[in-house]
């Protein structure tokens, strides 16, 4: 079972309000940080989740934690659909994500809506597709976050997750745990004064469910043909199902 992990420990807010209040708070520096805590390997596991999506040829694309909006954009450039919509909760990464979109000139092809993730404003079966990446340890009730994704999936849609895992062969799993536990603080007090954020990002990554016990969580809301594909010895994972 998930660990309740909250960016501030000392707030009175729930984990979804504190979430948005991080993000806001981030938002100008999350892109950079990303680059940087990745040594820019998170490009790539991007480029691996749009060439997934694209093997399905989907028309309609829901992005959820879409943040600024990297992926909805590369998935905007690399695939044949018609639709993208990238939700979030935070405001503040909206509009940092709004303004690439303009900038690329994709506002006719990408819609940025402020949302839920666990309360998504769409009908059952409105997407073909649907991705979160670096977004599902964020979500208050993990399982509630997960079937509303099932609901608004069409039949025979895929979901794809890119999310952070830990290493369990040596000496990757030595080396992550030095890694997250000195030099990831440490980054993180050079991006933003807000250090209790970097220091929940790193925790929560540390004890969010991954590997089998991610995949049984999918199954359990109904997901088949479920599979994990870890990457760069296992810091992060790709999962891809169907409904």
């Amino acid at each position: 079972m998930e660990k309740k992990i909250t960016p501030y420990e000392d707030s009175q807010l729930g984990k979804k309000q504190q979430v948005t209040q991080m993000f806001d708070t981030i938002s100008g520096k999350y892109d950079g940080l990303n680059r940087v805590i990745s040594f820019g390997i998170d490009v790539k596991w991007r480029e691996k989740v749009v060439a997934m999506i694209n093997g399905t040829n989907p028309e309609s694309i829901l992005d959820i934690a879409t943040g600024t909006g990297d992926l909805a954009i590369n998935m905007a450039l690399k695939t044949n659909a018609q639709k993208i919509v990238g939700l979030d909760i935070s405001a503040g990464m909206l509009e940092i994500g709004k303004q690439k979109v303009a900038e690329k000139n994709l506002t006719s092809k990408i819609e940025m809506v402020l949302g839920d993730s666990e309360a998504l404003p769409f009908e059952d079966n409105s997407f073909d597709a649907i991705t979160v990446a670096f977004g599902v340890r964020n979500f208050e009730d993990l399982e509630k976050g997960l079937s509303e994704i099932f609901r608004v999936l069409k039949k025979g849609g895929v979901f794809v997750v890119l999310e952070t895992s830990v290493p369990t062969k040596p000496p990757y799993k030595q080396g992550y745990n030095i890694y997250t536990r000195t030099l990831l603080p440490t980054i993180g007090k050079l991006f933003s004064k807000d250090r209790s954020a970097y220091a929940y990002l790193s925790k929560s990554a540390s004890v969010f469910p991954f590997g089998d016990e991610f995949n049984n969580i999918l199954r359990k809301i109904g997901f088949i043909s479920v599979e994990d594909k870890p990457q760069t010895f296992g810091v992060a994972t790709i999962y891809k199902a169907f409904k």
